[in-house]
């Protein structure tokens, strides 16, 4: 079973940037959905942004657009969010997804361990 490894979190002033990589431990078909989600205590997880690897096809939550990027390397073996103008509001745990793509993406079914993201004002 391919898991997903996350990277990159911690803690950073607001206005600041940070990335977060993620890097499946084995093969992954392509394309594939690949999303980002965070989380706070007491609260659901909610979809950041999302992209279908391979294509200009993107999503990004109204309150991180023009903010947050997400990409891939050239291999298409690790993904990216970069966080720019981080809020205090970003504050969270953020996981990285993948799901299968069948024209469509399918249920999100391999999950990140979530790196904590911390933003102080």
């Amino acid at each position: 079973q391919v898991q997903l490894v996350e990277s990159g979190g911690g803690s950073v002033q607001a206005g600041g940037s940070m990335r977060l990589s993620c890097t499946p431990s084995g093969f992954i078909w392509h394309p594939v959905c690949m999303g980002w989600f965070r989380q706070t205590p007491g609260k659901e997880r909610e979809p950041v942004a999302s992209f279908l690897t391979g294509s200009l096809s993107t999503f990004y939550v109204d309150s991180v657009k023009g903010r947050f990027t997400v990409s891939q390397d050239n291999a298409g073996k690790s993904f990216f969010l970069q966080m720019s103008s981080l809020k205090p509001e970003d504050t969270a745990m953020y996981y990285c997804a993948a799901a299968d793509w069948r024209g469509y993406c399918s249920e999100y079914n391999k999950w990140g361990q979530g790196t904590q993201v911390t933003v102080s004002s």
